[in-house]
């Protein structure tokens, strides 16, 4: 059993093995989250035969509270709200539209960063493989999904080479499908699971 990768490059080739059942097929599309999740989907598209492409989302934070998501914006133009905080907080509609200025500004920032000015992504109907290097609370994936979903993504896949396992029941709920290579317990942060956390990202 796998204990720890040494970088997100054998981390994606681990992660890759758990989704062969979707290798050389015409519907598949990898999406990495930037920027840790790249070199992990570089690997998975590279065994999959699958093109690679980048998705960036953007976590729509409460002003005082960042750590907390009211919602979430992504590539393509998304915005999804987390309808929980949104009422608990009473969050005023200028409040919203001043945050995701903000975070759109940052969005097409690295949209441009990494996808120059290509188009985003066409995902309609398409089965789609959401990578990121590791999932601590799941926040950001589950804003992705969400995103995914109003843009009529086929079928989505969820992987990460290490998900907390508390996360991975979440993500379990909110994808079609998830490809793990471990699921700790006791999880504090990604790089805990690498090596050299620090380079090829």
């Amino acid at each position: 059993m796998k204990t720890q990768f040494f970088n997100r490059t054998e981390a994606g080739q681990y992660l890759a093995e758990n989704l062969n059942n979707y290798a050389n097929r015409e519907d598949v599309l990898v999406l990495a989250l930037p920027r840790g999740g790249v070199p992990v989907a570089a690997e998975v598209a590279k065994r999959l035969n699958a093109p690679l492409d980048v998705f960036v989302v953007r976590k729509l934070g409460l002003p005082g509270h960042p750590e907390l998501a009211m919602g979430a914006m992504a590539s393509g133009g998304v915005r999804v709200f987390n309808g929980e905080i949104m009422n608990a907080f009473r969050i005023p509609d200028e409040v919203v539209d001043a945050v995701s200025a903000q975070e759109l500004a940052e969005l097409q920032r690295r949209e441009k960063v990494y996808r120059d000015d290509l188009p985003p992504p066409e995902v309609e109907g398409k089965t789609v493989i959401l990578i990121d290097d590791g999932i601590a609370t799941g926040s950001t994936m589950l804003a992705a999904i969400s995103a995914l979903r109003q843009l009529n993504a086929g079928r989505i896949v969820v992987g990460a080479p290490v998900i907390a396992a508390q996360t991975y029941y979440e993500i379990r709920r909110a994808a079609d499908d998830v490809a793990v290579v471990i699921a700790p317990e006791n999880f504090y942060a990604v790089g805990q699971w690498y090596e050299d956390f620090f380079s090829n990202h």
